[in-house]
């Protein structure tokens, strides 16, 4: 028996992140936010001015970084010891993150980064394809979704409490482009790994989505 690792997927803005945060935090397990894996590299490439389609460029900054995150209050990510937690949500960042996770080479050098993260006692591992390509054999698998509109109203929401001038046609338009487009990419697309708990947490507050994958993995 090795380490476990629970797999939560399913396509931005379903609430992943705030419920592998909290079951690491109840499980005392590590935590792996796979898009902030390719967020910190589009922040990386960002800072050394270096274009999305520089695929040689991008794949040695990427073998380079140093990624850290600190789970407590919320999450902190560090990139080569600089927080750059603030910078992560910008659509911008999402933008690329989801362009440069699109090119084969540059998931092969992440793909080992993000497995070094499976250390005792535990690990949960949100992203796209947790439960499908990172952690195939993980013990536990989810796939979390909700409605485009509704994760739409979630995003505007929070980009209004941080005082950050929002549209949500644009910003629903923007999420089902997104989705489209892991959907559809040759490596690695956003699926429901097979033996996956479906949640769909449209109608559903965090409690009710971790208390379902509890139950689900004891």
């Amino acid at each position: 028996m090795g380490i476990p690792v629970l797999a939560i997927d399913g396509p931005s803005g379903a609430g992943k992140g705030t419920v592998s945060r909290l079951l690491a935090k109840q499980l005392g397990w590590h935590y792996l936010d796979s898009g902030s894996i390719y967020r910190s590299l589009a922040i990386a490439l960002a800072k050394e001015d270096v274009r999305v389609d520089d695929v040689a460029m991008i794949v040695m900054i990427a073998k380079a970084m140093v990624l850290e995150f600190e789970c407590d209050e919320g999450l902190v990510v560090k990139l080569d010891k600089e927080d750059i937690t603030a910078q992560l949500g910008l659509e911008s960042t999402g933008n690329a993150a989801s362009i440069i996770a699109a090119l084969p080479e540059v998931r092969e050098v992440l793909l080992q980064k993000q497995q070094d993260f499976r250390q005792a006692p535990g690990l949960v591992a949100d992203g796209r394809d947790m439960g499908t390509v990172v952690f195939p054999n993980a013990e536990k698998k989810v796939f979390l979704t909700a409605s485009s509109e509704k994760r739409a109203e979630r995003r505007y929401k929070q980009l209004k409490e941080k005082g950050i001038d929002a549209n949500l046609t644009s910003l629903t338009k923007e999420i089902e482009e997104r989705d489209r487009r892991d959907r559809e990419r040759a490596t690695a697309p956003l699926r429901m790994a097979s033996g996956a708990l479906f949640i769909d947490s449209s109608d559903m507050t965090i409690d009710a989505v971790i208390n379902k994958v509890l139950d689900f993995i004891q």
